[in-house]
């Protein structure tokens, strides 16, 4: 696999480099502190384009794939941004891609490429079933052309700022089915006109990331909005849980290059003992060795979306992305802290901003323990772990 990016993905990267200097570190620090919406620089990337570069052209689009994406991502959050904001406009992409009739395409995807819509909400966690996906109480009940939507879900992202929600339900309840993963299927919300059928109540979380408990209160949603076969939606599900997988891993690829380039910059200015603190291998090791683990789960990331790009299998690949990508940025967020020290904790610096951003990554959008169970049982073919 060539690993070298091509003239377009430079350009595309020269451009996102570009745009994000105009947006710098005390832009998003200001936003933390508000614990507002990025909304100047979301609509810079929508003009641009970026939020809806996957569109195939004959749709308006740019026709780019998960590795292009996956270079935006990367780039805003080296730069000191939060790219959580938007990205998911781009992993949803993915499913409505794949599994949208040729009506739904025809329907939104213009105006996704537009910038006219936002799909920037997936709703799958509830309070009481967590990451097995599986026991989700949230219904759908079919009747004529309309689905009733009830139920509730929780830590669902940038839904104030979306259009469109993708919602996983149950349209058969689990006890009735063969395979617990049948029997859920996936429905596409305009909540632009689900006006009181559908409620929010935002979450106020330990960094600016705008999440939200979700209600559906009998909400009505026309059968021409289900994504795929009813009943197996949990498919359609998982072609978009590998493209966010990968996406969110170049996020943290970003936010560790972040943490490694002003860990080496503050290491080499910073004088003590008449020494600039770089020159201690208890500072200079634990940053080359970050940037070492950074640079391995790059290479895992990229290979992982040009698997996905060529329409090839890449579970195994996606998860380990994810799972490499948010440990190697950790740990640069450590070793970015450690350089800092007490400094390390001040606001004006940025790093404590990033280091709460970046801890979400071990957890979200799933706990990296799952991610062992997962490599574990399906890849290396052992017992169930739970």
């Amino acid at each position: 696999m060539d690993i070298t990016l091509n003239d377009q993905q430079k350009d595309l990267q020269a451009a996102i480099q570009e745009l994000c200097k105009r947006f710098p570190p005390a832009y998003w620090g200001e936003l933390d502190e508000k614990r507002a919406y990025p909304e100047a620089f979301v609509q810079e990337l929508t003009d641009a384009g970026w939020l809806g570069m996957q569109v195939p052209e004959e749709y308006g689009g740019l026709g780019l794939g998960v590795t292009e994406a996956a270079l935006v991502l990367r780039e805003i959050n080296r730069s000191g941004g939060n790219a959580t904001a938007c990205h998911a406009q781009m992993y949803t992409m993915g499913t409505l891609l794949r599994h949208g009739s040729a009506e739904q395409k025809q329907r939104f995807l213009p105006a996704l490429a537009r910038g006219e819509l936002r799909l920037q909400s997936f709703a799958v966690t509830e309070p009481d079933a967590g990451t097995d996906t599986t026991r989700i109480r949230t219904v759908a009940e079919r009747k004529g052309d309309r689905y009733i939507l009830t139920g509730q879900k929780i830590f669902i992202s940038r839904a104030q700022h979306s259009d469109l929600m993708l919602v996983i339900c149950r349209t058969t309840p689990r006890d009735q089915v063969a395979n617990k993963t049948d029997g859920m299927t996936l429905l596409l919300v305009d909540m632009r006109t689900a006006g009181d059928k559908l409620r929010l109540q935002p979450i106020r979380t330990m960094v600016n990331h705008e999440t939200n408990e979700v209600f559906f209160d009998g909400l009505e949603v026309p059968v021409e909005n289900r994504i795929g076969e009813e009943g197996k939606g949990f498919r359609c599900l998982i072609s978009g849980v590998n493209s966010e997988r990968v996406l969110v891993a170049s996020e943290a690829i970003g936010d560790g290059l972040y943490f490694i380039d002003n860990a080496r910059r503050y290491a080499c200015e910073r004088v003590v003992f008449d020494r600039p603190i770089g020159q201690n291998q208890g500072i200079q090791f634990p940053i080359a060795k970050a940037y070492m683990s950074v640079q391995a789960a790059n290479l895992v990331v990229f290979r992982a979306a040009a698997l996905y790009d060529r329409n090839l299998p890449c579970g195994e690949e996606a998860n380990m992305a994810k799972y490499l990508a948010s440990e190697a940025a950790w740990e640069a967020a450590n070793a970015a802290m450690n350089t800092y020290g007490g400094y390390g904790f001040a606001v004006e610096y940025g790093i404590e901003r990033k280091f709460r951003e970046t801890r979400l990554y071990t957890i979200a959008p799933i706990s990296n323990n799952l991610i062992l169970s997962f490599i574990g049982q399906h890849v290396l073919q052992m017992p169930r772990s739970y």
